[in-house]
């Protein structure tokens, strides 16, 4: 499958590194709203202009590497509205129980742990070696960065961002577009629209 890259700052080079890996995607190259197209970008990949071009390049599927969690799911509107398949960016070196259900759209890192009975809704980013612990449902579009313990049964809202090296305990709901600061231990619901730090995690 030949999938175009949405995107090419930090994030879009580790997709490409993870589309390199698996055995059934080929990397064609990147969009850019900031970088004028080049022949040579990220990996030795071409950058063949903004999202405009996306017409313009052969391709199966898109993947969107986007870290803003808003923007991506502007993105996701607007390309799944124009019947574009958005594919998941799935390492081979992440251990997915097999009855873990990854809806389209997904990016998942080298490292990541998901148990049994959990869902991973559309657009969802799990970053390197987050754990994602039994019968937890991560939102569409949130963003559960590097190094993250979620607990078992834990819900992440849409649009949610768990920053890097934080913990949730079992049975916790973090709502919609929360923002969990790095290394929180966040030990009770959070709110929507909220955002918590500190150890335990307290709104700010």
């Amino acid at each position: 499958m030949n999938v175009l890259i949405i995107g090419s700052g930090g994030h879009a080079r580790v997709v490409a590194d993870i589309l390199l890996a698996m055995n059934d995607a080929t990397p064609l190259g990147f969009t850019s709203q900031d970088e004028p197209a080049c022949q040579k970008g990220p990996l030795g990949l071409p950058v063949f202009g903004d999202d405009n071009a996306v017409s313009s390049v052969s391709h199966d599927a898109l993947v969107l590497a986007i870290g803003s969690n808003a923007n991506r799911k502007k993105a996701c509107e607007k390309f799944s509205d124009n019947g574009e398949i958005l594919m998941s960016a799935i390492h081979p070196a992440a251990i997915i129980a097999p009855d873990v259900v990854i809806e389209p759209g997904c990016m998942i890192c080298a490292g990541v742990v998901i148990n049994s009975g959990s869902t991973i809704r559309a657009n969802t980013i799990l970053n390197t070696g987050c754990t994602v612990d039994h019968d937890c449902d991560i939102g569409p579009h949130a963003h559960v960065a590097p190094g993250v313990n979620l607990a078992g049964d834990v819900t992440v809202g849409e649009g949610a961002f768990v920053g890097i090296g934080s913990c949730a305990v079992q049975g916790i709901t973090l709502g919609p577009w929360t923002t969990v600061g790095a290394g929180a231990a966040v030990v009770r619901d959070v709110p929507a629209d909220t955002t918590v730090v500190g150890v335990p995690a307290r709104k700010i």
